[in-house]
């Protein structure tokens, strides 16, 4: 018996006998309570306004986690953490590069750098560049915030939804050393350790390292190759983090921290949901006759690739933090937090999603690179008065984007786009000529093309078509204030203001290596040469008086030749692109910020009401860009602004042992930046309207059952687009946005009880609830995503003082089946693709701290 298929089935075994025999008996014991949560609820504190402050005093929906809560269920990124955070989706499609998270249906999507994300990223107060650049193992976090709606005026830019916003463990004066491994189903082995400890009286420092090793979680069927590897979305990635707390002087402390993170895996491959009328044309090109799976079945997870979808991602930065308790303004507190990252990607992609050698990008740098280096600065004065609570900044980034962008052709790009296109021209010639007694040659259509070209079969398109360089530099400085007035011991308005000045500049250079001659031939005189291809095509057409071959090809080729020379001329084959070199400059100077009154009306019921304008700025499309078969020099895009309103409700409960919170909302977006993808490139559209309206829920609940805790929220949504026409996107005015599910909640219980007088035990169980929801920017129906829910569990025994825990986990217990992200199979008229989310995974985890 294979070894593999041995441990999957003993680590099936054991997490299910483990949950059935001894979760529902421990939740009956009645032991004492553990020391991990706060003494009550009521006093978790965040930094939501870049101070320490009471969850319950500030006038936000915020959805905190804390770090035992994040231990408990597993959470290592931005991804795993959305199962506890209703209203939170983070997706990924093409690669782990392409990673979006969106708070009540707003965010982006999309193989496009040049869009950066409605919801911000932070770690450890420096702001992620994109969404993707922030997706990796956090390491040891102390706690995740996410905090909802319009959060720009002290977090910055881009921040339109909201922000998540994670803050790792810092170092402290008291040695420990922790260590943790873990195994589980497909094949996964994963290690980490971090070492903290004191440098005399005034310095510590904290190291943490990690290791993740999975197979893949996906099959593949890789035709003639040149892949080898038959699965995909696997893991393979170190991560390192170090830093040093310096403390010279009781009002000074100073934390440098340096981390690195690498991941060299594959992904991303998406599965077959819809057969379109081109699938047969891809089979019968495919070796073994079989390019795409016969019969859809997403519960196989059976993925086409002859091409390797290989990814090579680096992360490193380095920071620095000082805070210095000033003699000044009743000791305020300036704080300094400069930063400096460097991202770079390296990723390939299968472009056809099949077994037909068609369409490709390698994984070169020279061919697939994506890279950001970002500097930033930030300063701000944080003091308080009797009355006054104030906070003035300085903000400044300077951040370089490059772009190394490519399509390569395959041996059965020709064929199949020949015989593509003479599926669609040669019948509706033949039915035009039906009533003349004419018949049109319909054999060998892959010939089609290079009768157009006049060129030989298979010299059209070769090699690498298109091999283009962006380099975008943005430089972003805003100064910021963010001040509550206690107008009385009950009342307290707060006033955000936020002014953001951008600059960014684009210079792309452009070229077709193997000189798209198929396009330059056709182009060179369009009528003639698809003239001359039909006149091939139309049995007996020498033979014909010339005046009537004049006059049926005068009817035949106005209609014809442009939908020809589009196909012979799609951006990465586009003659017309070869050479071309273009500079874009744009600067927007915005405002933005936000009022909010709040009053406690007893010390445990606080009501609060908000208004706020967000910002996120426009920028450039960095792809090509061509109408019909003409490029487009301006791919700029406008900035976004969100007008935000709620009506929040904070509650303490049982002596601050439940909280109970809730906000209605209101969100009107004007030129929200969609990013689509056109079948040939992406694109984004500026959205004249988009509003989100609902409400916000959450309950944290410390029960009398000492050692159970209860967390839960809800989100009801109606996330829709305006009813302006958007041209290519008929179905969006008036409808739900795609990535928006109208219902969205979770909930988690964790119980912790004593055996005996050394050991414990732990159980959690949580759960994420999706209403169904359309996984595609254009809304087509065939990218829905039905209701669904996915549920974790984790069961640890161990001691009291956690020396050590062993732990049994589950991840998406029900194996449930679900879209990410659903696309149109590129030049694949009515077939679709979708990438999927992760199938269930489980296994053991040993933790030790000494």
């Amino acid at each position: 018996m294979d070894p593999r298929y041995l441990q999957r089935r003993l680590l099936t075994r054991a997490v299910v006998i483990a949950l059935a025999s001894t979760a529902m008996p421990a939740l009956a014991q009645s032991v004492p309570a553990t020391d991990e949560a706060p003494t009550t609820l009521a006093g978790i504190t965040v930094t939501a306004q870049k101070r320490e402050e009471a969850l319950q005093d500030v006038p936000i929906v915020i959805n905190v986690l804390p770090e035992q809560l994040l231990q408990d269920t597993g959470v290592r990124d931005i991804k795993d953490m959305q199962v506890l955070v209703p209203g939170l989706t983070v997706t990924s499609t093409q690669s782990a590069a392409q990673t979006t998270a969106r708070i009540r249906g707003i965010g982006t999507v999309g193989d496009n750098p040049g869009l950066e994300s409605s919801v911000g990223i932070v770690i450890d107060g420096v702001y992620r560049a994109r969404n993707s650049v922030g997706f990796g193992d956090l390491g040891e976090m102390e706690r995740i915030e996410v905090l909802k709606g319009p959060q720009g005026t002290v977090f910055g830019k881009n921040t339109s939804a909201g922000v998540i916003n994670v803050i790792t463990r810092r170092p402290s004066y008291t040695q420990a050393l922790e260590g943790e491994v873990t195994v589980g189903n497909y094949g996964l082995m994963g290690v980490s350790g971090s070492y903290n400890d004191a440098l005399g009286d005034n310095a510590a420092f904290r190291i943490f390292a990690t290791k993740r090793t999975r197979d893949g979680v996906d099959n593949v069927v890789t035709a003639g190759g040149p892949r080898r590897e038959t699965e995909d979305g696997d893991q393979n990635y170190h991560s390192m983090r170090g830093q040093l707390l310096l403390e010279p002087t009781s009002n000074l402390n100073i934390n440098f921290i340096a981390d690195y993170t690498s991941r060299e895996e594959n992904c991303c491959v998406s599965v077959t949901t819809q057969r379109g009328p081109t699938s047969p044309i891809i089979d019968a090109l495919a070796p073994g006759g079989q390019g795409i799976i016969p019969v859809v079945d997403l519960d196989r997870r059976l993925a086409y690739a002859n091409r390797t979808t290989e990814q090579d991602l680096k992360d490193k930065g380095v920071s620095a933090e000082v805070n210095w308790t000033t003699p000044w303004a009743n000791e305020a507190v300036l704080t300094s937090i400069t930063a400096f990252r460097d991202w770079k990607a390296i990723t390939s992609i299968d472009f056809d999603y099949s077994g037909a050698d068609i369409l490709y990008r390698p994984p070169n740098e020279d061919d697939s690179l994506v890279k950001f280096e970002n500097f930033s600065q930030e300063l701000r004065l944080t003091g308080s008065s009797d009355r006054v609570d104030w906070m003035v900044g300085l903000f400044y980034s300077d951040e370089d984007l490059g772009r190394n962008d490519s399509y390569f052709f395959g041996a059965a790009y020709e064929p199949y786009l020949s015989t593509a296109v003479a599926s669609q021209v040669l019948p509706a010639l033949a039915a035009q000529l039906a009533p003349r007694g004419l018949t049109v040659n319909t054999a060998n259509p892959a010939l089609f093309l290079s009768q157009v070209s006049g060129r030989p079969f298979g010299t059209n398109f070769t090699g690498q078509g298109a091999r283009d360089r962006y380099e975008q530099n943005a430089k972003s400085a805003a100064i910021f204030t963010n001040n509550t007035f206690h107008a009385t011991d009950a009342l307290d308005v707060t006033l955000g203001l936020r002014y953001t000045r951008e600059k960014k500049t684009l210079q792309s250079d452009f070229a077709n290596p193997n000189g798209a001659q198929g396009c330059a031939a056709t182009l060179a005189n369009p009528a003639a040469r698809v003239g001359g291809a039909l006149a091939q095509r139309i049995n007996g057409f020498g033979s014909l008086p010339p005046a009537l071959q004049q006059q049926l090809l005068a009817g035949l080729v106005p209609a014809i030749a442009p939908q020809v020379a589009g196909f012979m001329c799609l951006p990465w084959a586009n003659i017309a692109h070869n050479g071309r070199s273009t500079y874009q400059e744009r600067t927007e100077k915005e405002w933005s910020g936000t009022l909010k009154v709040a009053y406690d009306w007893t010390d445990d019921v606080m009501t609060y009401v908000s208004a706020s304008r967000g910002y996120k700025a426009g920028g450039f499309n960095l792809d090509r860009v061509q109408v019909g078969i003409t490029p487009q020099d301006d791919t700029a895009f406008a900035g976004e602004f969100v007008d935000s309103y709620e009506l929040g409700l904070k509650t303490n409960w049982a002596d601050g042992n439940l909280l109970l919170n809730a906000a209605l909302f209101h969100q009107t977006y004007e030129d929200f930046q969609l990013n689509s993808f056109l079948g040939t490139a992406f694109v984004v559209r500026s959205i004249p309207k988009v509003t989100s309206q609902g409400i916000d829920a959450e309950v944290l609940w410390q029960t009398r059952m000492p050692g159970l805790m209860l967390q839960g929220g809800l989100t009801y949504a109606e996330t829709e687009y305006g009813n302006d026409i958007v041209p290519d996107l008929p179905l969006l005015p008036g409808n739900q946005m795609s990535f928006a599910p109208k219902w969205s909640g979770n909930a988690s219980a964790t119980y912790a009880w004593d055996i005996g007088s050394n050991l414990q035990g732990r159980f959690n169980i949580g759960a994420k609830y999706m209403s169904e929801y359309n996984t595609g920017s254009d809304l087509k129906p065939e990218k829905m995503q039905d209701a669904y829910t996915v549920m974790n569990a984790r069961l640890g025994f161990g001691r009291q003082d956690q020396r050590w825990m062993l732990e049994v986990w589950g991840q998406n217990l029900t194996d449930e089946t679900y879209k990410q992200v659903g696309i149109d199979a590129p030049i694949q008229t009515g077939s679709f693709n979708a990438f999927l989310g992760a199938p269930r995974t489980y296994g053991m985890t040993l933790r030790l701290r000494y």
